[in-house]
């Protein structure tokens, strides 16, 4: 989504976000940048569709955080999609165990909203990104063990992808750091439309950083909307 002149340079970066999943991986753009969280209530609206939902809620934190801040806003929301239910972060094991024993095995979908909104808001832009994410046919003891350590209860659908020591899924289509909670190469390709110069090889920093192959990102950075 588009609403204003692409034609602007941002001082740094805005980040609205405490995540250190997404701070991890903004910093690969080489780019100067701020974090200032953005707390928005979450709870999704009465027929409101997953896509709808995630772009709202990017769009609103990107708005909150652009009143306190002078510079480029990033703010991010990330969604799992099982079926048709949209899962968030698991309040409490027995929740966790639940997102996981019904993702076990099975294919579903994440979905990251990205907001880019200047300080002024002349500009704003909205990317909507989706992977597809299989798990694999992890033990219920391995569940278990990754449950005790506390690890899902901050992240949307009850786990982490570049969990070492439960490595949860089996295989991706699309964008590995979009599971993550920011679709980098997608953020990359919208900063050349604004002329915001990145002289880092962000898909090979991304790469050697996740410890994974890429086979998206060239047509990711090729793709012109």
């Amino acid at each position: 989504m588009l609403e204003s002149n692409l034609s602007m340079k941002a001082p740094h970066l805005i980040l609205a976000s405490n995540s250190p999943r997404r701070r991890q991986l903004i910093e690969l753009l080489g780019l100067p940048f701020v974090v200032c969280p953005a707390n928005v209530d979450e709870t999704q609206l009465p027929g409101e569709d997953p896509e709808a939902y995630v772009t709202r809620l990017a769009l609103s934190k990107a708005k909150l955080a652009a009143k306190d801040q002078a510079g480029l806003v990033v703010a991010s929301d990330t969604i799992v999609i099982d079926r048709t239910q949209v899962l968030g972060k698991p309040e409490n094991e027995n929740a966790a165990k639940e997102m996981l024993t019904s993702l076990q095995g099975r294919q579903h979908a994440v979905y990251s909203a990205v907001a880019l909104i200047e300080s002024d808001e002349h500009c704003v832009i909205v990317i909507l990104c989706k992977t597809d994410v299989t798990m694999r046919q992890y033990t219920d003891e391995e569940m278990d063990a990754y449950i005790a350590s506390g690890d899902p209860f901050d992240k949307a659908g009850g786990y982490a992808i570049q969990s070492l020591s439960f490595h949860p899924v089996e295989k991706i289509q699309g964008c590995y750091a979009n599971v993550m909670g920011l679709p980098l190469c997608h953020i990359l390709r919208t900063l050349r439309r604004l002329d915001i110069e990145v002289t880092e090889n962000v898909p090979q920093l991304c790469q050697k950083t996740l410890n994974i192959q890429c086979p998206v990102y060239e047509d990711i950075l090729s793709y012109n909307v």
